[in-house]
């Protein structure tokens, strides 16, 4: 292995696990791609890498410059670090119910932190960003959610990583919807070399909005965000979007931790259910499914998926 000379070196390459004890008795073959495997313990560091590289080849981000955005906030954190070791400030607004892990570590990697109202949304903290960028033109916005480096990313390695790891065998992709930039550029690299590729989607049942529905605040944070469909989720490309309750994403994210050791956080739960939801379907049976697994649980020690454990 080679020694590095950056962090950002590190990004990807993320390991494909196949599920045992959350798999029992399921007729599909299911497989875990582990994103909490990037340095800083989430999916979004390819992404907040893949902006800011974006950005500073097309001369929106100049040498010193100021990085905006609204998240809450995996992609603050990815931003954050990939920022401070390239030498950007950075400032992320963000709801004031993400979890105090997040802020912890956004205040901790150096990025300056703004909170909106958590019942606004992401809509609110996107707004709210926008207002920051009106009253500093030289900053540059990273808006992950209409910005096609996001899914590009993912287009051009996370789903080569999935298929050089499964042979090609993989038959569907599942992941959660915040952005939809992984689900989006995994899926259209899947679909163009196997165009029988099933794409799934994941949302809360609380706030289905990608099955028309209306949003309201829910627990599964960094997904499903009130902001609408945002431009990064190809909707075309996405077959189905199955609808996991909250509750339900919470207790299998900590049957993730105690039956296969996946520290995994919540939305990750919510993928891993319905991956074993789909492999019961008829139409997947013996076929491969893999479910990206977009964060660590260690991210979310201050919220309900741990009050089981709390003393």
């Amino acid at each position: 292995m080679p020694v590095y000379q950056n962090l950002t070196e590190v990004v990807g390459r993320t390991p494909l696990l196949a599920l045992g004890r959350l798999a029992t008795d399921n007729p599909a073959r299911l497989l875990a791609k582990l994103e909490y495997f990037n340095p800083l313990g989430s999916v979004k560091d390819r992404t907040g890498l893949a902006i800011i590289r974006a950005a500073e080849a097309d001369g929106r981000l100049k040498p010193g410059g100021t990085i905006v955005e609204a998240t809450s906030s995996n992609t603050g954190i990815a931003l954050a670090w990939v920022g401070v070791s390239l030498g950007y400030r950075v400032v992320i607004v963000m709801p004031d119910d993400s979890s105090m892990e997040r802020l912890m570590l956004l205040r901790a990697l150096g990025a300056e932190v703004e909170f909106t109202p958590g019942a606004d949304g992401m809509a609110g903290a996107n707004q709210r960003a926008g207002e920051i960028i009106e009253a500093d033109p030289t900053a540059f916005l990273s808006g992950q959610g209409g910005n096609p480096a996001n899914p590009g990313i993912h287009e051009a390695t996370t789903g080569p990583e999935i298929w050089a790891d499964t042979d090609g065998t993989v038959d569907a992709i599942v992941g959660s919807t915040g952005t939809g930039g992984s689900l989006s550029g995994t899926g259209r690299f899947l679909r163009s070399v196997n165009p029988d590729v099933k794409v799934f989607g994941v949302e809360p049942d609380e706030a289905p909005v990608l099955n028309g529905g209306e949003w309201q605040p829910h627990k599964i944070q960094g997904i499903t965000g009130g902001n609408g469909i945002p431009p990064t989720t190809d909707m075309e490309l996405i077959d189905e979007v199955v609808r996991i309750p909250q509750d339900t994403a919470i207790e299998v994210a900590r049957e993730a931790m105690r039956t296969e050791g996946l520290m995994v956080g919540i939305s990750s739960g919510a993928v891993l259910e319905a991956m074993r939801r789909l492999g019961r379907r008829p139409e997947l049976a013996g076929k491969t499914i893999v479910g990206i697994l977009a964060d660590t649980g260690e991210r979310y020690l201050s919220t309900e998926l741990f009050d089981h454990v709390r003393s």
